[in-house]
């Protein structure tokens, strides 16, 4: 069929026929001819899962204008009506556009959007056309009929977007939607548990708001279907197979969950109003605001018992979806879980945040990407309609919709009228059952209001008049309910207010409301953590290995399968890695930290690696996913040795992360709150990269155990070093971490050698301590010699927080510093001949500051005048932050004194002249002694890009 015989088709009313082909085709190529075929085929290209509403449109705007103009179809389709030809374009564009005209806002200031392809008008339709008898999919009737059937389905109490789905997920939907006709049938009893959960909702926020004037709780009032729609969610995850779900939300009903989804105790959450419970007696844990703390519990389900999570949240929103979706990851890791349908993710979200925060789009990026998907969230957005004081969407977002973010992720989204609870649970039911079946994010947007302001102290009249005189006048959606299920017979006359007064008892008796909760021991679903609590820092632990382990691992690490195309590079690397482990020639720094993974998984440890180049290092050093030079099939083309050590090793994952710092350092927090037995690790491209995750160092990282008594052994390795790269590609902002270190909430090391890195890691697993590790890692030393080390420092010893020196044992200047300095001032005082007169001393631990080690060292240096030397600016780095303490640590008759650079705006200058000048300037204070100084060079395959 040639383009103008297609033109002739496509034209006139043929354009539903045309249309009625298109979705044959699309649900199976074969039913149409071949010359159909060709050329749906041609329309669809490579964009077959986006192509679908495009074409749509395309037809459904050629039909309009044809049958407008009354003419009249094709000889050969003339068997087909106007009639019929108008349903299957109205149907279709029902399907596409109902969600924009559906009655889904509770507000009446915000009425549904006319569409002008939903009517008969725009189809040119006669009234005797309305009344012909015509059939598409489950509609039939007269064509009046069938519009008020589609209006019914797809403009009723919720609006559907699917129709840019892949074809399955598609005809999913479209099938459960229509065949209901858009809402559910639920039962007496059903319905009786909804209001039941409605009443609950609504009971709680008004006993709180009487008992306790004025103090915030962030009330759910306006939005009680939330209650009933999360109770659906996991007595149906549960005869889903779901055994956990872990939930994140920020203030508004968190409240609510918390006694009447969770079971908490109302007497608990009254004495937290009242000041009468802490988390702790600890003066050591600050504790939190009521509305950010977290609670577990099991409850009863169909299915069996479910362990449900509630994640500890700050004030930042939307940052803890990703921690949420991290521990999910960890949850199904530890059960085996690979199609990831027994834990379930349940994000919340508001509507302003939503679509303001950047996290949210970060993480439903992670979604479906295989180091980070967790087969797909329940996303329910509480939309208030209103984000503190702004309520005009002009003003918060350049979309149609709030959850328009969701289409980066291909999820589906349901608008649903909060004053509509059935069709609030029925949107839960198809969202879950949903992902289940395509182990993919879904959106529920639950159109509510907020009935009081930002905070129960704030006046929200002054900035939304015409929003609240509606609120005010609104009775609240528990009586619209129970009036309907009074006058459909469900309840009798004073029935609904007897509900109430007992909820009320209830909470006066202070017991927990919740009939399926199961806290009467300890849930053999949660984490023992016991092992972990009331250990110190300086417990030991052996983390050298046998020399015969080594070897073997050596020969492991360096093989391939047969056939395997190795890069000559990689292959000069490998080569290396196997004389290393014999002891033939030193290691470096990848060897050295290859080798504590390695050891680890074969002592039953589980290692997670990510980061933006994690595979192959940023700076090429470490190699640890191998790509066949060789390969045609892209799927075959990656080795993991690590992953191929011994059947009964621990789990490994080394994973190249999109460029997300603070969606990706997130998601590894709640991944190690999870999981105390895997080494969890973040590698920053460039240290201060990490600057783009800073709510998730400063709220969970830094502070997570002191405000809510949360574990946590994530390991930050955060490349830093000056090495004339300019400002952001310099340091990691040592300072920061420094700054947010106290009460032994997490360590900070500066490794300077293979070995040290090899002790370090291990160490981090070993010891029972599981606090964050946050490691100044190297990048001109992963290649430097002098940072190698002997196999025998593998073989014997530990993590030195402080290493001495062995060479100026009469020296009268003792200069201390971390890292590659170190190295540049010790080739700088052989060059000077200084190795008498200056001894050289490593601080490898800033913190927590190992006091006892650095005053050993310097006691062997009796009245020296003592140099902290360092690379920063004086006004950055560790200077500030430790001085008191190396003041504390210095001996009789010693003084101490600081060397590097001046303080300064920026981290580092921007010229590499420059900054050579600087660091020859920084070594001679640091030395005394203006010396030849040659500062390390950065090679060039060193280098990674910006």
């Amino acid at each position: 069929m040639d383009e103008s015989q297609h033109s002739t088709v496509m034209s006139g009313g043929n354009a539903a026929f045309v249309e009625a082909l298109y979705e044959a085709y699309l649900s199976d190529p074969a039913s149409v001819s071949d010359e159909w075929r060709v050329y749906f085929d041609g329309v669809r290209g490579s964009a077959q899962d986006t192509a679908h509403t495009a074409v749509q449109q395309h037809f459904l705007e050629v039909g309009r204008q044809r049958m407008r103009l009354g003419a009249a179809a094709p000889a050969q389709q003339s068997s087909v009506s106007a009639a019929q030809q108008a349903a299957s374009a109205l149907i279709s564009a029902y399907r596409v556009y109902g969600h924009i005209g559906a009655r889904k806002n509770p507000l009446s200031m915000r009425p549904a959007a006319v569409v002008p392809e939903l009517t008969p008008e725009y189809y040119g339709l006669t009234a005797q056309d309305l009344q012909e008898q015509v059939h598409e999919g489950p509609f039939q009737g007269t064509l009046q009929e069938v519009i008020r059937q589609a209006e019914a389905t797809y403009c009723g109490s919720i609006g559907f977007e699917f129709t840019y789905l892949p074809v399955t997920e598609r005809e999913w939907f479209q099938e459960r939607i229509e065949r209901s006709q858009g809402r559910p049938s639920y039962s007496e009893a059903q319905r009786r548990r909804i209001l039941g959960k409605l009443n609950a909702a609504e009971g709680l926020e008004r006993y709180l708001g009487q008992r306790y004037v004025g103090q915030k709780r962030f009330s759910l009032e306006g939005g009680e279907s939330f209650i009933p729609l999360m109770d659906r969610l996991v007595q149906l995850g549960g005869e889903l197979g779901v055994k956990e779900t872990v939930i994140g939300m920020a203030h508004r009903g968190r409240l609510n969950v918390l006694v009447n989804i969770f079971g908490k105790k109302p007497a608990d959450l009254f004495a937290e109003f009242e000041g009468k419970k802490r988390l702790s007696d600890d003066p050591d844990v600050s504790g939190d605001v009521k509305y950010h703390m977290g609670f577990s519990s099991d409850v009863s389900t169909p299915g069996g018992p479910m362990h449900l999570a509630l994640a500890y949240n700050p004030s930042h929103l939307e940052i803890v979806s990703p921690v949420v979706h991290g521990s999910v990851r960890a949850r199904q890791d530890r059960r085996g879980d690979d199609t990831r349908q027994q834990v379930l993710p349940i994000t919340v979200h508001g509507d302003a945040a939503v679509a303001g925060q950047g996290v949210v789009m970060e993480t439903i990026n992670l979604s479906r990407l295989r180091g980070f998907t967790t087969g797909g969230a329940v996303r329910i957005v509480i939309n208030n309609q209103v984000g503190f004081t702004i309520s005009d969407p002009r003003d918060s977002r350049s979309s149609r919709y709030c959850t328009d973010v969701a289409k980066i992720g291909n999820a589906p989204v349901m608008h649903v009228n909060g004053d509509d609870p059935e069709a609030v649970v029925y949107a839960g039911e198809l969202a879950l059952q949903y992902r289940q079946q395509f182990g993919k994010d879904v959106f529920i947007d639950l159109l509510c209001f907020r009935r009081h302001g930002h905070n129960e102290s704030d006046d929200p009249t002054m900035t939304q008049p015409i929003m609240y005189r509606e609120i005010k006048a609104h009775p609240g959606t528990r009586a619209l309910y129970a009036q309907a299920l009074e006058q459909g017979g469900v309840l009798k006359p004073g029935e609904a207010d007897a509900l109430v007064t007992s909820f009320r008892d209830r909470l006066d008796a202070g017991e927990s409301v919740v009939e399926e909760i199961r806290n009467d021991e300890q849930s053999a679903l949660a984490l023992d953590w016991r092992k972990y609590l009331d250990t110190h820092w300086s417990e030991e632990s052996r983390t050298a290995v046998p020399r015969e382990l080594l070897e073997t691992l050596g020969e492991r690490l360096a093989s391939v399968p047969e056939g395997f195309g190795v890069h000559r590079a990689v292959e000069r690397v490998l080569k290396n890695r196997r004389e290393m482990s014999l002891g033939n020639q030193p290691l470096d720094w990848g060897m050295g930290e290859t080798l504590a993974y390695a050891t680890l998984l074969m002592e039953g440890y589980n290692v997670r690696l990510d980061g933006q180049d994690a595979g192959r290092g940023t700076f090429v050093h470490r190699h640890a996913v191998l790509h066949d030079q060789t390969a045609q099939d892209p799927a075959g083309e990656e080795y993991l040795s690590l992953a191929h050590l011994s059947p009964e090793q621990g789990r490994i994952e080394v994973i190249d992360s999109t460029l997300s710092e603070e969606a990706v350092m997130a998601f590894e927090y709640g991944y190690a709150t999870s999981a105390p037995d895997s080494l969890v690790l973040w590698e920053a491209q460039f240290g201060d990269f990490a600057n783009g995750a800073q709510a998730v160092i400063d709220q969970f990282i830094s502070a997570g155990e002191s405000k809510w008594q949360r574990l946590c052994g994530l390991t930050l390795l955060l490349p830093h070093g000056y090495e004339g790269q300019g400002p952001e590609h310099s340091s990691a902002r040592l300072e920061r971490y420094l700054q947010l270190c106290a009460q032994k909430n997490m360590q900070v090391v500066v490794p300077s050698s293979a070995s040290q890195i090899f002790h370090l890691l291990r160490r981090q697993m070993i010891r029972p301590y599981r606090k964050p590790l946050i490691v100044m890692s190297p990048k001109s030393l992963l290649r430097n010699k002098a940072a190698m080390s002997e196999l025998s420092e593998f073989t014997d010893g530990r993590f030195q927080e402080v290493i001495g020196d062995v060479q100026a044992s009469s020296a009268r200047r003792v200069v201390i510093s971390s890292g590659k300095l170190h190295w540049e001032l010790s080739e700088a005082r052989e060059k000077g001949g200084l190795q008498t007169q200056v001894a050289l001393i490593r601080l490898e631990q800033l913190y927590p500051f190992p006091a006892a080690q650095l005053q050993a060292e310097l006691s062997l240096y009796p009245g020296a005048q003592v140099v902290w030397a360092q690379e920063e600016p004086q006004n950055q780095g560790a200077w500030l932050m430790l001085q008191d303490d190396l003041r504390a640590a210095l001996q009789p008759g010693q003084t101490l004194s600081y060397a590097g650079r001046p303080r300064s705006a920026s981290t580092a200058v921007g010229y590499a002249q420059v900054h050579a000048r600087e660091q020859a300037q920084v070594i001679t204070d640091a030395l005394g002694a203006a010396v030849p100084v040659t500062t390390i060079p950065v090679k060039k395959e060193a280098t990674a890009q910006s």
